[in-house]
């Protein structure tokens, strides 16, 4: 289902013998519904491989979880933190009407375009309660998401201070658990701390993963302060590729059928 909430829980109704995978926000939190990211915890694949009703994450979730679910199963982070997040994408997650405002905005502006502008200031974004549920936080974080001037790609980012922590920890140590945590994912690739292979003098590009269906997952700072970042495209990854995944898990087919886990110019099909 690729529909508004409304019509996608309109298009449930009497059809019992189906099998959904609904890319709405509709039935994410919804305990009769499978989340739709295998790689939340090592039981998630099966439970979606034998699904009736499997809810599709939302694109920002799915950095967001990658991210944080892990320090919060080890116990590096508590529960109760106080989890804030920034993140931006392309336009293209906003549909079709975001989409041709961007366009028209480009061919009658190309000198003066939206490089990048927040929203969801109210702080009730329609991604927090799926992002506290299967995150394991008891409280929603906040969440500022920004929308940047190109089609497709996306940064999740995680600041975490210090304090913040239940242990001393640093760099190293965060990127050693993820790594261990994903180590057999291959949808999820962890780079090694400070990402320098990735960066452009400095710079990280949310469109990095574009193409494919990878979360790309970095760890920049020290012990005093760390930032978390998962990229992904916000169309891959973050909705259709995702979908398809899901799709192959339920069919029980090899799961990276019809994938692709590199960037377009060197891909090869999973």
């Amino acid at each position: 289902l690729c529909l508004p909430d409304d019509a996608a829980r309109a298009a449930v109704v009497g059809n019992p013998a189906a099998r959904f995978i609904d890319a709405s926000t509709a039935h994410r939190i919804d305990p009769s519904w499978c989340y739709g990211f295998p790689e939340l915890d090592p039981a998630q694949r099966t439970k979606i491989a034998s699904a009736a009703r499997v809810a599709n994450p939302g694109c920002y979730p799915t950095g967001f979880l990658a991210a944080i679910r892990p320090l919060i199963d080890a116990g590096l982070l508590s529960p109760d933190a106080l989890v804030s997040i920034q993140a931006v994408s392309g336009y293209s997650g906003g549909g079709r009407q975001l989409i041709e405002r961007y366009q028209a905005r480009a061919e009658a502006s190309p000198d003066n375009l939206w490089y990048a502008r927040p929203y969801a200031l109210s702080l009730q974004h329609k991604h927090l309660p799926e992002m506290a549920r299967y995150s394991g936080l008891h409280r929603a974080p906040i969440f500022l998401p920004l929308v940047g001037h190109f089609h497709q790609g996306m940064l999740v980012s995680v600041p975490v201070h210090r304090a913040q922590w239940l242990q001393p920890v640093t760099p190293e140590d965060i990127h050693e658990l993820l790594g261990a945590r994903y180590e057999d994912e291959a949808c999820i690739r962890v780079h090694p701390p400070g990402g320098q292979a990735e960066l452009d003098q400095g710079f990280l590009d949310p469109r990095g993963a574009n193409g494919t269906n990878r979360i790309d997952l970095f760890v920049f700072g020290h012990a005093d302060q760390m930032l978390l970042v998962a990229r992904l495209d916000n169309l891959g990854k973050g909705a259709a590729g995702a979908a398809v995944q899901n799709l192959n898990l339920m069919l029980q087919v090899r799961e990276l059928d019809g994938l692709v886990m590199e960037n377009p110019d060197k891909a090869e099909a999973g």
